[in-house]
């Protein structure tokens, strides 16, 4: 009885602890406040309005470059990759979800600091975090769609980029269906990558938004079937590099200030696609 009191009092101290804190969202822990299927009803309306995005440029080798993780939250890393990007004459850049802790007052602080279009493309995914404190609705607001893709027209080729919406842990069926359609025209693209917030090999374990195992080999043998040329991903907060058939799967560092090993992805892409860790 003594025993069963302690654990009691322990777990009641952790939550006390936890729902305090200003970044966490205890209910947002074990399920998101948007399914999916309806994130994705909605992000397809958005996609109807504005379309998806087509690049053209005159390089033969462009480069790419890719944050995830960085719950802002405070920006100082942010600023960096995204001073880097533009000095570097990069294309585009990817923020792979988990960008704000989704309360309000981050996601709008955030919107302020995306670089105008003008000066280089932005394209952004939700994470689990996103999703805390009710934050789909002022994601979605401000920043858009979480299910899309864009291309990039070379003079050699086009190659294909997908953003999938994996905040509550699931494609759910509706975003799985669309990613089936539209990997039929695979065969259309020099390359095709997959940018998507969970990741699939697991480097630590993690409380919340752990992906569905069934739908994880559904995942693979679809990307191994399609030729996919890298699924890039976060979530962990820890590097993990793995290959599987001819698709190499990436989970990325955290870009979060005060991170321990803090980095971001370059992305060079031709004929081939180089990578570089950048660490900060």
């Amino acid at each position: 009885m003594r025993n069963y009191l302690l654990i009691k009092v322990i777990i009641g101290l952790f939550l006390l602890g936890f729902i305090s804190c200003d970044k966490a969202d205890i209910r947002g822990m074990f399920f998101s406040y948007n399914y999916v299927n309806e994130r994705f009803d909605q992000s397809m309306e958005w996609n109807d309005i504005h379309g998806f995005k087509q690049i053209t440029t005159t390089d033969s080798v462009y480069k790419i470059y890719v944050m995830g993780d960085s719950h802002m939250g405070t920006d100082k890393n942010y600023n960096t990759f995204i001073f880097d990007a533009i000095e570097d004459s990069a294309l585009a850049v990817v923020m792979n979800g988990d960008i704000t802790s989704g309360r309000a007052k981050d996601v709008a602080i955030f919107e302020k600091k995306i670089p105008p279009q003008s000066t280089i493309e932005s394209f952004l995914l939700v994470g689990n975090h996103d999703l805390y404190f009710d934050g789909w609705d002022e994601f979605y607001k401000r920043l858009g769609s979480s299910t899309y893709y864009f291309t990039v027209q070379t003079p050699q080729a086009i190659d294909l980029f997908i953003c999938l919406d994996s905040g509550s842990g699931t494609l759910g069926y509706k975003q799985m269906n669309w990613l089936k359609n539209i990997l039929k025209d695979r065969t259309l693209y020099r390359n095709c990558i997959v940018f998507t917030h969970c990741n699939f090999f697991r480097s630590r374990h993690t409380s919340s938004t752990n992906p569905n195992i069934e739908e994880i080999r559904t995942l693979l043998d679809l990307f191994l079937t399609h030729n996919i040329n890298m699924v890039i991903t976060g979530h962990d907060h820890k590097r993990s590099i793995e290959i599987l058939g001819n698709t190499t799967y990436i989970t990325m560092d955290a870009l979060l200030d005060g991170h321990k090993h803090a980095s971001y992805l370059k992305l060079s892409i031709g004929s081939s696609i180089h990578y570089d860790f950048e660490q900060l």
